[in-house]
């Protein structure tokens, strides 16, 4: 099997690429996760570099400065996300993800295989997880919902109108 690497090598040529700025980056990976219906908040990616999309073949890749972990406290797992990211991608699905782990109690567990949202009402508001093993198990999409920002300004204003008094 190809490296990460050796794969966005493949992809790049006909794929759309943005690598001018972080904001652009983060921008365009958001809209990414939003054309396939997929939770904005799968890939908290921070100071991305390039994002790629091979429409043709369905190969996405995310490249970030460093690794990140981020918690999820509505499933309380650590997700671990390597500099270079990739993916098959269709509408509801991540296949073949490279880049990502997650860690439960003691043990990281590469999520390899495939993320996905099923089709089967019954099962909706669930994403999917499956592992090498052939184990799926769900989770919440509302624990993939991008989380809000709080506004730091105004914290300063109630400050600075402390000091005033």
């Amino acid at each position: 099997m190809a490296s990460p690497h050796e794969a966005i090598e493949k992809y790049k040529r006909n794929a759309e690429i943005h690598n001018s700025s972080e904001a652009l980056c983060k921008q365009k990976s958001l809209e990414l996760l939003e054309e396939l219906s997929l939770p904005k908040g799968l890939l908290p990616l921070d100071d991305l570099t390039e994002i790629g999309y091979n429409r043709e073949a369905g190969f996405i890749w995310l490249k970030q400065k460093k690794k990140k972990e981020h918690f999820f406290s509505c499933t309380g797992a650590t997700v671990s996300y390597v500099p270079e990211v990739t993916a098959f991608v269709e509408k509801h699905r991540m296949k073949k993800l490279t880049g990502v782990k997650a860690k439960k109690f003691l043990f990281w567990v590469y999520l390899s295989t495939e993320i996905y949202i099923d089709d089967d009402p019954s099962n909706y508001g669930a994403i999917f997880c499956k592992l090498s093993g052939g184990l799926s198990f769900p989770l919440p999409v509302s624990a993939f919902e991008e989380e809000e920002k709080e506004d730091d300004d105004d914290d300063d204003d109630d400050d600075d109108e402390k000091r005033e008094n």
